[in-house]
């Protein structure tokens, strides 16, 4: 049992890990976030402005690769373009704008207090970790609120149209957990036009010589030297070569793993992979079982759907929620009287109504569902009903405000939601949860850095909608480039490994034994047929509640499901060329792995807190969290065997690492928006 001092809550007792119940879970060390000692609120400031400085004549002597070319991977190379650093930038896409970040659609919070209705940095901070049921650093909520000042500007000046009002100042709306108007927008498409203006800043970049972008091109590994990061493993998407890419610091920047679930309002080509090659290199990864479930996505409609779709939560500012109060009510939603409907939101929590958090609505309507109130064809959603605001407001203002969400509801369904409700249910979205890194955003390995999504430290066990885009340009923009120049001044003259170094010659060796062994399995089925079975078991087990049984079982089920994956998959074809059922058994097989530790992380945290709902810990349906024994980050190391056959029988080895966690501006309370 380890142990030490619990640094931030006063009176506190020394920190101890509790023992695990999960058989085989090791405890490892505690983790040093590196926040700097004192007060949260200026903790980001002291510690940008100790940071070691790198020579702009010094700067091209450095050799940085970003992996990813969304909202974080974008800003992140174009800024250490703009600083005059060798930046290679690696995308599975065809383009960079191409990222999933183009995918969101509501709005970026800021905390700029632009309208008279008490918004500050502080009430941001107390939002987003009140919203994130205190399980995220709290100076990390600092840091990201007073960069939204700068980050709002910045896009702006860079080319985002953000929405205006009639005398040109930008315009804000509200979104779930907040009872202010602090979310800046372009219509429904934010994340697209985030994405254009990032990518565009980038591709000036490419043009002036300072980034080199390698399109269609997948990271397969990391290249780990005396436990340094000292680049990445690449291979074209396009040729099937293999090759090594050298670094002085690698920026991992790939987006979330929620499409381990299948079915998931993630793009098809979203995925885990470059992660977990590093979790299998040594990273950590926290909190990989906190995993947000959208309470706007579009319902299954059929058991051959690729993917759900997702709505943005910028409805709930107009649209009400309900279900009839009658279960097994089949009549159409405009047939039933209103003394028949329940808006169970603004009935629950009447003080933030359809705007309650992501986590507390899609638990309200899952909990509709199971009782027989559902709607639809399948009786699997709620409505998401707009006539009030209609009659209300007129159709050209909610047009004005919707029209591109409306229409693609309308294109996915073939009903028009401005006459009858959208229906909508709990759908896989956004994980909290990814790589440990410290306040500098550098991981347990040295040299390793990651940013937006595939990071863990903003949101806790659940995100407040519209911070996913500002946390992303938060690291992108503001963090990594002047973190990562810290670490890279003490190594300057330092000489990259060539291509007959050890670490260089093993990390490329390995990479192809891998690809061999997934082409030479010779089974008949293929990876997408596994990749279904493993979002079923997921969804059952790992999903909007747990239960110590349901997650014992997925367990059982998902390591029956590896064995079968390395025995019974088949891909055709060779690696010599574009082959997609390749790239999609890489994942697969990398998803399976996260999965089993997914479970882990879930049955170990004998909690229920935000989205982690334990079934065993609940007060009237409300999450009940175990601040004595729980207060802290787990940081997961992972040892097990290298993928290929015969690996689907050997058991991994989970280690359970702890960073504690103190709030000291904004206390410990229990989490109501009653």
């Amino acid at each position: 049992m380890t142990t030490t001092t619990q640094p931030g809550n006063p009176g506190s007792a020394p920190f101890v890990q509790p023992e695990s119940a999960v058989p085989g879970v090791k405890l490892g060390s505690i983790l040093s976030g590196g926040v700097p000692d004192g007060d949260p609120a200026t903790a980001w400031t002291r510690r940008r402005d100790s940071y070691k400085l790198v020579s702009p004549l010094n700067t091209k002597r450095f050799t940085v690769v970003v992996v990813g070319t969304g909202l974080a991977g974008s800003g992140a190379a174009a800024a250490l373009g703009e600083l005059g650093y060798d930046v290679h930038v690696l995308t599975y896409h065809d383009t960079a704008r191409r990222a999933h970040s183009v995918a969101a659609q509501g709005g970026i919070n800021s905390a700029r207090a632009r309208k008279v209705d008490g918004d500050s940095v502080r009430r941001f901070v107390v939002d987003t970790v009140k919203g994130g049921d205190f399980r995220a650093r709290e100076a990390e909520a600092y840091r990201l609120g007073e960069e939204s000042v700068r980050v709002i500007d910045h896009m702006n000046a860079v080319g985002a149209p953000f929405a205006r009002e009639y005398g040109g100042t930008l315009a804000t709306r509200s979104f779930g957990g907040v009872q202010v108007s602090r979310t800046y927008y372009t219509r429904g498409q934010t994340g697209q036009q985030l994405q254009i203006a990032s990518a565009q800043a980038l591709q000036r970049q490419v043009k002036r010589g300072t980034v080199k972008l390698h399109t269609r091109t997948e990271m397969l590994d990391l290249i780990v030297e005396d436990g340094v990061c000292r680049g990445v493993v690449a291979r074209s998407l396009f040729t099937g070569e293999t090759w090594a890419l050298p670094a002085h610091a690698v920026v991992l920047a790939t987006g979330g793993y929620g499409s381990v679930y299948f079915h998931s309002t993630l793009a098809m080509n979203s995925n885990a992979s470059a992660a977990w090659r590093t979790v299998r290199r040594g990273a950590t990864i926290a909190y990989p079982s906190f995993v947000q479930f959208h309470p706007t996505a579009l319902p299954i409609s059929s058991k051959y759907q690729s993917k759900t779709i997702l709505m943005s939560e910028s409805l709930r500012n107009d649209g009400r929620i309900w279900v009839p109060k009658k279960a097994g009510d089949s009549r159409p939603p405009n047939e039933i009287p209103e003394d028949e409907r329940d808006y169970y939101l603004e009935r629950k929590y009447p003080s933030f109504g359809n705007l309650s958090p992501r986590d507390i609505s899609s638990r309200a309507a899952k909990e509709q569902l199971d009782a027989g109130h559902g709607v639809g064809p399948l009786k699997n959603s709620v409505y998401l009903d707009f006539s009030d605001a209609l009659a209300r407001l007129g159709k050209q203002t909610i047009s004005d405000r919707y029209s591109n969400l409306f229409t693609m509801y309308e294109h996915a369904t073939g009903e028009n939601p401005f006459e009858v409700p959208m229906r909508i249910a709990p759908g896989a979205h956004f994980t909290m949860g990814g790589l440990w890194s410290d306040f500098d955003g550098m991981t347990s390995i040295p040299g390793l850095f990651v940013g937006g999504e595939a990071g863990w430290a903003y949101h806790g066990a659940n995100r407040l909608g519209a911070n996913s885009l500002l946390s992303a340009c938060v690291d992108g923009w503001f963090t990594l480039p002047f973190s990562i120049p810290n670490y890279l001044a003490p190594q300057l003259g330092t000489a990259l490994p060539g291509a007959e170094d050890a670490c260089v010659r093993d990390a490329v060796l390995r990479t192809q034994a891998r690809t061999d062994s997934l082409l030479s399995v010779g089974g008949k089925r293929g990876p997408v047929q596994f990749h279904r079975a493993l979002g079923e078991i997921m969804y059952r087990g790992c999903g909007v509640n747990r239960s110590t049984e349901s997650l014992t079982t997925a367990l059982g089920e998902l390591r029956e499901l590896r064995n079968q994956f390395w025995t019974e998959l088949g891909v055709p074809g060779s690696g010599t060329h574009v082959n997609i059922a390749l790239e999609r058994a890489g994942r697969v097989a990398d998803f399976i792995e996260l999965s089993e530790l997914m479970c882990v992380d879930a049955l170990d945290r004998d909690e229920s807190c935000g989205a982690h709902f334990r079934a065993e810990h609940q007060a009237s349906g409300e999450a009940v969290r175990d601040d004595n024994n729980w207060a802290f980050a787990s940081a997961w190391s992972v040892d097990g065997p290298e993928q290929g056959q015969g690996a689907g029988t050997e058991p991994f080895t989970f280690t359970r690492h702890a960073e504690p966690l103190a709030f000291e501006s904004v206390p410990l309370a229990t989490r109501s928006y009653k």
